[in-house]
């Protein structure tokens, strides 16, 4: 039975600009991927390309054309076709990863049953999602956190020259839970020094502190520490594990990093097997994209799934962060409804 392949281009647009410690901007582009059988049902997967892993719009359109013929003949192939999807464009998660989410989501239609319960999952089982405050000026930030009210734990981006003013001003703010991630913007020995920093103003998780070729550095850190230390750039799928579990506590998966649902499922089985702490996360991204992560979340430590909620015209409907607690949605396969009207 022949899959048909449609994409749309989305442009997402930031509440604030979104800059971590190697810019950013307001806009966002995605692409939204449709897959359609002979009956007409239809699975929905996003790709949100990042410009760190060399991937933009353009590439992941040109990357579809070429995965396109590797579509499977019955979209219940799911191993072989990711099989056949990582050989043809390796270097393209982010394409990859919307097409991945396009056949679950076909599959649990054709079944009637959501995604998280094809896969045995509890959806009640979800930890709380952070939500990020971005680099800004200290007025803005303090606004931030003011608009993050509903919100039960911050994740704060630092890895500039000033990470202290920053720290201070967020906590000056808010007694809340804080995450930090310096997004490897520090050099060894800064990540050392602002240790006691963090301790000071109540950190709880500190991530990518170091350039993510540095494990040995990330280790050193990991040993100072007395908080987990999470490594995100540093681990893109599961092969990497074993080499990343002898320098950090904790992994932090995203789907446009690894390609697929199953290479994911594969990442979490692996990090458990090595004793990490195992975290979800995401880009700037839809509902279309959060809901595809946000249905592995009863299988982790950490969730960091705001990426919807920090946009302005979110086209869709599905899983939602609304102060903090992830509620998925009942509906078959990804369970997503695109709005009537955005908002």
């Amino acid at each position: 039975m022949a899959l048909t392949l449609a994409t749309e281009v989305v442009t997402l647009t930031t509440r604030h600009p979104f800059i971590i410690a190697r810019g950013g901007q307001s806009e966002y582009g995605a692409v939204w991927v449709r897959l359609c059988d002979a009956d007409g049902l239809e699975g929905w997967g996003e790709a949100d390309p990042s410009a760190y892993y060399g991937e933009t719009v353009e590439t992941v359109l040109t990357g579809l054309r070429r995965l396109a013929p590797h579509l499977p003949a019955d979209p219940f192939d799911l191993e072989a076709a990711e099989a056949r999807f990582a050989e043809a464009l390796p270097r393209n998660g982010a394409a990859r990863a919307a097409l991945s989410a396009a056949l679950h989501d076909l599959v649990g239609k054709r079944l009637g049953q959501p995604l998280y319960r094809l896969w045995g999952l509890d959806p009640v089982r979800t930890p709380v999602s952070s939500f990020t405050i971005g680099l800004d000026t200290p007025e803005r930030m303090r606004a931030k956190v003011a608009e993050a009210a509903s919100y039960q734990i911050l994740k704060i981006k630092l890895g500039t020259d000033r990470d202290e003013e920053i720290l201070r001003t967020i906590r000056d703010a808010t007694d809340k839970p804080i995450r930090v991630d310096a997004n490897a913007g520090w050099s060894r020995e800064r990540a050392l020094a602002m240790l006691p920093v963090l301790e000071e103003f109540g950190v709880e998780l500190l991530e990518q502190p170091l350039a993510p070729e540095d494990l040995e550095g990330i280790g050193a850190v990991r040993r100072a520490a007395t908080l987990p230390v999470v490594v995100d750039e540093s681990c893109l799928i599961a092969t990497d594990v074993p080499h990343v579990a002898r320098a950090a506590d904790g992994i932090n998966i995203k789907l446009a990093k690894c390609g697929s649902l199953r290479e994911a499922l594969r990442m979490i089985a692996t990090a458990r097997a090595h004793g990490l702490l195992v975290m979800i996360g995401c880009m700037i991204e839809s509902s279309l994209g959060i809901t595809a992560a946000a249905h592995l979340a009863p299988l982790v430590d950490v969730a960091d799934l705001d990426g919807a909620a920090l946009t302005v015209n979110d086209p869709f409907v599905g899983a939602t962060v609304d102060g903090g607690p992830i509620r998925l949605p009942a509906g078959p396969g990804l369970g997503v409804r695109r709005r009537a009207v955005a908002p």
